[in-house]
């Protein structure tokens, strides 16, 4: 197989990620799959220390913070993230340089006879096994891992991580994780270990309960942003934010002290702080991490598709959300930083969101919105979209593509409004890339449309 070939291959096993998921059970996520496939190939997972980390908003955010400044501290890291934004190698990445095309190939071919001994196999089972299996044989010194759905069933739970991080918990995936933030926390927390360390974001109390008692049965010492760690937001700009960050137990941390992040939005100092919290108890663990390095490896993180402004003339921004949750807190963040900016809004949504409640978040900074849809097997149709913005109280226009869609709000935008794409992590992969064509910028990395 060449690599589009191979991409395609993995995509025909059962892929949640372009079906509806009917059930989160173990029989449907059956880790003793992945557990046959990785005994198969010498036990990858077993061979790197780790860092495994579930939520709902800000896995990928936390993830990239603490492998930046594990890199800058001389480690050679491993990251596992999903989905993509832009290539399918965005997900397996060492020393943040992200998976060849020869060695996705190379691994497949090796590991698709037992993938194929093996019913049931998921698309997400078989790359988290080519991606430690990855790792391991480029020996890492550390992987970052986000868990892909869940945390309990995912996966990449198979790990015996050094430290587990659980970020914000909001209402997602309800129909599979439960209907209650507690049963969503309970999923979450699957991913705490018998006498593993574990940090936790700032939650809601019915969320924190949950990861308290888990973590107590566990025998897991948690450490919880707010209680033992806190942040004081400093100076910010367009550019990035100041914070200052401080250890509240066992007389403070080394890593107390000012910080900066090129991160947009007052959510990422909640993602950072539990980074340095996670950072901490490795040091703690042994692991040479100097302050230095944790400076550095901040200030030098990378992480598009967030908050990202692709030009401040004319005004365009773009982001990931993708629940109610996550679209309040773009809100928020817009608010403070762009404080009375009014918005053209480019929309679109997989079928399977609260698209009402992300929408009702949004209109009220929006002055004209734009339905369309993404690349994406499970991306709402424009005209369904519409009738739920009308249903909320609002009004669109529908567009059948992103290309439109941008070049319709650039038209439509009065002097000093802004431009801003979101709901799904796809279509802010293709406004990222219709913009780059627009302005003549160089294409994000894109491997074709086999592998959307």
């Amino acid at each position: 197989m060449n690599y589009l070939e191979t991409i395609t291959y993995l995509h025909s096993l059962t892929d949640y990620e372009k079906t509806r998921i009917e059930r989160y059970t173990p029989e449907t996520f059956d880790l003793s799959r992945v557990e046959r496939l990785l005994a198969a190939v010498g036990d990858p997972h077993t061979r790197f220390p780790a860092v495994h980390i579930s939520g709902t908003k800000g896995k990928g955010s936390t993830a990239v913070l603490i492998e930046s400044c594990l890199r800058a501290a001389g480690y050679r890291t491993g990251l596992y993230t999903s989905p993509h934004l832009h290539t399918f190698r965005e997900r397996i990445q060492v020393a943040r340089r992200k998976i060849a095309r020869k060695e996705i190939v190379a691994l497949v071919e090796e590991v698709r006879p037992l993938i194929e001994r093996t019913p049931g196999v998921t698309t997400f089972e078989a790359i988290t096994a080519i991606g430690f299996l990855y790792f391991a044989r480029s020996e890492v010194d550390m992987a970052v891992v986000e868990v892909g759905l869940g945390g309990r069933l995912d996966a990449t739970n198979v790990l015996m991580p050094e430290v587990s991080v659980t970020t914000s918990l909001s209402l997602d995936h309800t129909y599979l994780l439960g209907n209650t933030l507690a049963e969503i926390a309970y999923e979450k927390a699957g991913i705490i270990k018998p006498g593993v360390p574990a940090v936790s974001a700032p939650q809601r109390a019915e969320a924190i309960k949950v990861l308290e008692a888990v973590s107590l049965e566990r025998g897991a010492p948690l450490t919880e942003i707010g209680r033992d760690w806190d942040y004081d937001p400093g100076p910010a700009d367009l550019d990035g934010q100041y914070f200052t960050a401080r250890r509240f137990t066992d007389g403070g941390s080394e890593l107390d002290g000012e910080y900066w992040i090129p991160l947009l939005g007052r959510h990422q100092l909640e993602n950072s702080t539990s980074a340095l919290a996670a950072l901490d108890i490795l040091r703690r663990r042994g692991f040479h991490i100097p302050v230095e390095a944790v400076h550095e490896g901040l200030r030098n993180v990378h992480w598009p598709g967030r908050l990202e402004i692709l030009s401040r003339e004319p005004l365009a921004v773009v982001d990931c959300a993708h629940n109610p949750y996550s679209a309040q807190v773009l809100r928020e963040a817009l608010e403070e930083w762009f404080p009375g900016q009014r918005w053209v809004l480019v929309f679109g949504a997989s079928a399977d969101k609260d698209i009402a409640g992300m929408l009702r978040a949004l209109l009220p900074i929006s002055e004209y919105v734009i339905v369309t849809r993404s690349d994406h097997p499970r991306a709402m149709s424009p005209i369904e979209l519409a009738d739920i913005v009308a249903s909320v109280g609002g009004g669109a226009e529908v567009s059948v593509n992103m290309r439109k869609s941008l070049r319709r709000g650039l038209a439509v935008m009065d002097p000093g409004s802004g431009l801003l794409a979101t709901g799904s992590i796809f279509l802010v992969a293709d406004a990222r890339e219709e913009w780059a064509r627009y302005t003549g910028d160089p294409l994000p990395d894109n491997d074709g449309a086999a592998e959307t």
